[in-house]
């Protein structure tokens, strides 16, 4: 009987201390808006819709960028654009997302590149226009550049 008493006792004292460290928890931290449209020109590579999407945890943020306007010239295989996205700070500056991760495409299909990896503070608001995408493929660099503001706005960062 009494291994059951010490063992209830430490099952609600186990219970009570998870509680209170789901209370004490920092809050889970978000970009808004998660998603965002641009209109970008790729030059003589096309161009058209693009749709951003950011992810963050803590100072880390991803974005990843998907347009079906905007097709592959030919075969990729899987992790081989080397991307540098830059962003526009409110506050003035850049930041810069990299990273060299596809999806395989075949010739014409959509572009896909990311998540791209960053640095973020809180409050960052970050947006496409005035910034750029880099492309490098099989040597060939292609940049792209919003025609405008992206749409709903830009992304602020907790």
């Amino acid at each position: 009987m009494r291994r059951m008493r010490m063992s209830a006792g430490a099952t609600l004292a186990a219970g009570a201390l998870a509680v209170t460290a789901l209370a004490f928890a920092p809050a889970a931290l978000a970009v808004t808006p998660q998603t965002a449209t641009i209109t970008a020109d790729c030059g003589s590579f096309g161009g058209g819709e693009a749709t951003l999407t950011a992810t963050q945890n803590g100072t880390a943020a991803t974005i990843t960028v998907n347009s079906s306007a905007i097709t592959a010239p030919i075969a990729l295989g899987e992790d081989s654009i080397a991307s540098t996205l830059t962003l526009v700070k409110a506050s003035g500056g850049t930041t810069s997302f990299t990273g060299t991760e596809n999806p395989a495409m075949a010739a014409g299909d959509p572009v896909q590149v990311g998540p791209l990896s960053g640095t973020v503070a809180a409050g960052d608001s970050l947006e496409a226009f005035g910034g750029s995408l880099k492309m490098t493929v099989l040597g060939i660099t292609i940049t792209c550049t919003a025609t405008g503001p992206q749409s709903p706005g830009p992304f602020v960062f907790d």
